[in-house]
């Protein structure tokens, strides 16, 4: 998925530039790994301490990993080069379920920023953060045969699963009309996922479930989890100055009265031009902005 989505990524990018679009794009490239409730930066290996990187809170931004190295990329063959060096990097066992069992969630962050100038000339700059994440499966001992540190591992992956779905859980009931706490603070996991979850976003989850019989337990679990999941509601909106937003929505409706005066159905009259325009046909919302438009072009 994460090769896939990058390579459109820089094709869309690509076919802006071809099409002559005077925007300026920027991408930029992180990869951690959370293994038993620590941060682990998989794209700087030397920096691995015992107690792993900080995770702190800002008042705008939320949830994020100090220290984090963040690597800008021009090119799919860049972001590849940089997921190849952090999987060597990520923490991997074999357990009796899977040879090469992930024992951490991994997160990949595409930071996406277009810089370019409104319709007023100033320089504008839209910003995206887009998580890509790879959540470890919850396991059963018996069934992996996990003891010591495997047995560890596992007891995390499983504690910091059940905290993201307390918190899918709860953002399901407040979807629902339910005033209830959302318990972000429970695992670094849902911390680092706040923003995705339940902020300005757009989140898609992807259940990777087996039809094997022996796994019957596991898939009916993953489903529901999946199911709960879908009732979760996010609205995405972009994130502008409100000056920017306010030029933008009196432009568009500007351009809707002219597209109507065109047709025919805003009346013209000839004879009273030193009454102002006809308002005529048009709705109360119209005649507002169209009051807007002027004051504005004054």
């Amino acid at each position: 998925v994460v090769p896939l989505f990058c390579n459109e990524m820089f094709k869309g990018i690509d076919e802006r530039k071809e099409s002559g679009d005077k925007i300026e794009f920027e991408v930029s490239f992180s990869m951690l790994e959370i293994y038993n409730e620590q941060v682990r930066d998989l794209l700087n290996s030397k920096t691995k301490s015992k107690k792993g990187l900080r995770v702190r809170q800002h008042p705008k931004k939320g949830f994020y990993v100090e220290s984090l190295l963040t690597v800008p990329v021009n090119s799919y063959v860049d972001i590849e080069n940089r997921m190849e060096e952090g999987t060597r990097n990520r923490t991997v066992a074999a357990t009796l379920m899977n040879a090469t069992s992930s024992r951490a969630h991994t997160i990949v962050g595409v930071t996406f920023t277009q810089k370019g100038k409104n319709a007023a000339g100033q320089e504008t700059t839209k910003t995206a953060v887009i998580n890509l994440v790879d959540l470890a499966g919850s396991e059963r001992a018996e069934s992996t045969g996990a003891t010591g540190d495997r047995l560890k591992e596992g007891a995390a992956i499983n504690q910091s699963l059940s905290s993201l779905g307390n918190v899918i859980a709860a953002l399901a009931d407040n979807a629902n009309g339910k005033n209830v706490r959302v318990p972000y603070r429970d695992s670094v996991l849902t911390k680092l996922l706040k923003n995705a979850l339940g902020g300005n976003s757009k989140t898609i989850m992807i259940a990777a479930i087996s039809p094997a019989d022996i796994n019957y337990d596991e898939t009916l679990s993953t489903l529901r989890y999946a199911d709960r999941a879908k009732q979760i509601k996010t609205s995405a909106i972009v994130n502008e100055d409100p000056t920017e937003k306010l030029i933008r929505e009196l432009q568009e409706e500007n351009a809707k009265l002219k597209e109507a005066l065109e047709r025919g159905e805003i009346p013209k009259d000839d004879d009273n031009d030193d009454e102002g325009p006809s308002t005529e046909g048009i709705s109360e919302e119209g005649k507002s902005m169209l009051y807007l438009i002027m004051l504005f072009l004054l």
